[in-house]
């Protein structure tokens, strides 16, 4: 892979990363509601998230769920279930308790990891979005498998970054927007956009 390919890659990661979503949303809330410990395991559980979904795209598993209308369709209403229920959980939750944990000793870090893991992996459209989107940035003529290589490590890492700038902002600010009206924002937000990821994966058809 050259330079500027390389670096044209970058740029549109970057770019891609940088637009605020559910799993942003997903990390501001626990960080601004549970603080640093959480806040790096979220990050790091987004970073597991985009590798688990971006491999198996380029393992093959996309264009399998592309071609097969039952699997497409099983893993889909399974993506979207899961995100408008927690949608709808995180708009139920008391503003002080955060992302429907009322202490860290229910939902210690590796939990929060597992859960921020789930969320950014489990959706049909990540799968769809890395099939989309990857190719662009290949050259056939030479070998994939270091071509691939590069791109998913160079992309889980600005994940990782972008979702831990994000969480580190928000731990930093905790004491200045901790006030139930400011986190029953951030939960309606979240939730909300949860609940739109959800829907608009349960609409999702096959090309």
């Amino acid at each position: 892979m050259t330079l500027d390919l390389w670096l044209a890659f970058v740029t549109a990661s970057i770019a891609l990363l940088m637009i605020p979503g559910p799993t942003v949303l997903l990390v501001l809330s626990y960080a601004v509601t549970q603080g640093r410990p959480v806040a790096l395991a979220t990050a790091a559980g987004v970073a597991l998230g985009d590798f688990t979904a971006m491999t198996a795209s380029l393992l093959g598993l996309g264009a399998i769920v592309l071609a097969s209308a039952t699997l497409f369709t099983a893993l889909k209403w399974i993506g979207a279930v899961y995100l408008v229920w927690l949608g709808l959980k995180l708009l139920r939750t008391n503003p002080t308790r955060g992302i429907g944990i009322e202490t860290t000793a229910t939902l210690p870090p590796r939990g929060v990891f597992g859960h921020a893991a789930a969320v950014t992996a489990l959706n049909p459209k990540s799968i769809a979005f890395f099939i989309a989107f990857v190719p662009q940035f290949l050259r056939p003529a030479e070998p994939l498998a270091p071509q691939f290589a590069i791109l998913i490590a160079t992309f889980v890492s600005l994940a990782a970054v972008n979702a831990l700038a994000y969480a580190l902002l928000a731990d930093r600010m905790r004491a200045r927007i901790r006030r139930p009206a400011t986190l029953r924002w951030l939960n309606r937000a979240g939730g909300g956009a949860l609940i739109g990821m959800g829907l608009l994966t349960a609409a999702l058809r096959r090309a």
